[in-house]
């Protein structure tokens, strides 16, 4: 194995853990969390979506992704029906879409901070080499 994949392995870890970090800390702030956050751009951009589907999209187990779900329900920030079968399709109520929009603004500022350092030419092609790694075009 190329000598330079575990120090490239671990760069792309400790960038990710950096963001996650100061995002985390700074959505607190607004009175969410990262994991929240992140649920609502999910369910934003997969409306009507089971819990399944937004469990892969989050990073999350389906249990773990239910647990917050509720929490999310209880604090007004969604809500559930019934779907097919068993399935619950989600969707963002008023006071989710707001906080979706308050902690974007928190990700973006602090994203921003963080690419500084890389051009908008560095940042594309960082970009366009990350989509080749993971084999996708994501957003």
């Amino acid at each position: 194995m190329p000598a330079d994949l575990q120090p490239l392995g671990h760069a792309i870890k400790r960038a990710q853990y950096r963001h996650h970090r100061a995002v985390d800390a700074a959505l607190i702030e607004i009175g969410t969390t990262l994991a929240q956050w992140d649920a609502l751009r999910a369910i934003a951009r997969n409306p009507e979506s089971s819990s399944h589907k937004l469990a892969g999209l989050t990073f999350q187990s389906d249990q773990s992704f239910g647990a917050l779900a509720g929490r999310m329900v209880e604090r007004g920030l969604i809500q559930r029906v019934a779907g097919e079968g068993r399935a619950l399709l989600h969707h963002l109520t008023p006071e989710g879409e707001e906080m979706l929009a308050a902690g974007s603004t928190v990700v973006d500022r602090l994203l921003a901070a963080s690419f500084a350092p890389l051009n908008k030419a560095e940042r594309q092609q960082l970009r366009a080499l990350l989509s080749k790694l993971l084999g996708d075009d994501a957003p």
